[in-house]
């Protein structure tokens, strides 16, 4: 079974109000098997465009990752989110295949 991830871009624009959407996303991410693999820390930009921040979680599986995004404990979070951050956010399946020569 493939991994699935959460890749998030994100520009914070209040602080105190995203502080409670994180701490409002730690049990549906806990619930899902989430865990972060990167989370705001220093990144680079060699093509294109991005965001302040940068989130990537990693689940156990693609479903689970879709299902915590559509859970209503996520749901409840997103609504504590919404006026505080603009972002883009794309749920992925992993790849566990060959890799290139």
């Amino acid at each position: 079974m493939q991994k699935g991830y959460w890749m998030v871009r994100v520009d914070v624009t209040d602080q105190e109000q995203y502080k409670a959407y994180v701490a409002a996303n730690a049990e549906p991410l806990k619930k899902y098997g989430g865990r972060f693999l990167a989370r705001g820390g220093r990144f680079e930009v060699p093509e294109g465009m991005t965001r302040a921040r940068n989130v990537i979680v990693e689940f156990p599986s693609f479903q689970a990752a879709v299902d915590c995004w559509h859970s209503p404990e996520y749901q409840a979070a997103i609504k504590l989110r919404l006026p505080a951050p603009t972002l883009d956010m794309v749920i992925v399946e992993g790849y566990d295949g060959p890799q290139p020569a």
